[in-house]
């Protein structure tokens, strides 16, 4: 549970720059940009992320070329899910940004967390001897 909360605490700076994102192109051209602001800001908060969970979620000890790609896999993924998501929810059924926003941070985060500790930065188990 540590873990996770630590987890939940980096990806608040993240979830900042996705948010960011989304407020500027809500100012600027209303809902209709809202999923590609959104979109265009989870990947600029996965890099800060990434570095952030390297080091003080899971203090990894992998090198970055493994772990990134894992990470960025992973993410990928979920980057997906918050696009099909967010389309699905303001441009289909017309719910409001802001809320399908939150919605959606919360799936990604859980899908997110659970990528990155059961494959990304899990440690290979030691080698009997």
């Amino acid at each position: 549970m540590r873990q996770f909360l630590r987890f939940a605490a980096v990806g608040l700076s993240g979830t900042a720059v996705q948010y960011a994102c989304v407020a500027v192109a809500m100012a600027m051209s209303g809902k209709s940009a809202t999923v590609a602001a959104s979109a265009i800001g989870y990947i600029l908060g996965s890099v800060v992320n990434y570095v952030l969970n390297y080091f003080l979620t899971f203090g990894s000890g992998k090198s970055h070329v493994e772990a990134a790609s894992k990470y960025f896999a992973v993410l990928a993924i979920g980057w997906c899910l918050n696009l099909g998501l967010m389309s699905v929810f303001v441009h289909r059924w017309d719910w409001h940004p802001w809320l399908s926003q939150l919605l959606t941070t919360g799936i990604g985060l859980c899908w997110n967390f659970i990528g990155s500790k059961l494959w990304v930065f899990r440690e290979a188990a030691p080698k009997p001897e």
